[in-house]
């Protein structure tokens, strides 16, 4: 498949697409809506936010910082890079590495909203960055000890925003969502395919 079956009305045959993110979430996505990366390049940058850096701030820093890295490699290509954000109040939470971490996480969203914001950037072929971001709004059920512990040893937290994989058994804890779902998976398709559809 080339760049994309569903964008291919309005994509040169000849434009590359290149998706600056390592997520195996984020291009499953893509090639969930038929768009099929012509490479994918993840982008090595510091993810450390800064000090009292607020989450959309700091969402759209690291698009934009991960869009930078790889398109200079890539100068003739429409490149696709994005960020996800999980925000409870003004605090941004990790992507958990460590059962502690994951404990921690899930005990602060257990019975509270929370924030996913996702970042989008794309740099256009003549050099022109777009950028959105995406906020969808989730509800966790009150967890009990028993979910927590058995959410961390299933282990699918690891190196997911805020210490949960909402495709996953996750699932389970949301009691309400209001605004983009595949934005809580790693990418929000309609702004995604908008911003796209606009830069090629």
């Amino acid at each position: 498949m080339g760049a994309a079956s569903i964008l291919s009305p309005i994509l040169a045959p000849a434009l590359r697409l290149v998706l600056a993110s390592a997520s195996p979430r984020r291009l499953d996505l893509l090639r969930q809506v038929g768009l099929e990366p012509t490479e994918v390049d993840p982008a090595d940058i510091d993810e450390t936010p800064r000090s009292r850096e607020l989450p959309r701030a700091y969402a759209l820093r690291m698009a934009g910082a991960k869009l930078e890295a790889v398109a200079c490699r890539h100068p003739t290509a429409l490149v696709l890079a994005a960020d996800s954000v999980v925000a409870c109040g003004r605090r941004i939470l990790p992507k958990a590495e460590t059962e502690q971490e994951a404990r921690r996480c899930l005990d602060l969203l257990s019975g509270r909203r929370h924030r996913v914001l996702g970042a989008i950037a794309v740099r256009r072929t003549d050099g022109a960055v777009r950028t959105r971001l995406v906020e969808t709004v989730v509800r966790f059920k009150r967890l009990d000890a028993d979910e927590v512990e058995s959410y961390v040893r299933c282990g699918e937290w690891r190196g997911k925003a805020g210490g949960y994989a909402i495709q996953g058994r996750a699932a389970c804890f949301v009691a309400f969502l209001s605004g983009s779902y595949s934005n809580v998976v790693g990418l929000p398709l309609f702004e995604t395919m908008a911003l796209l559809k606009a830069a090629a």
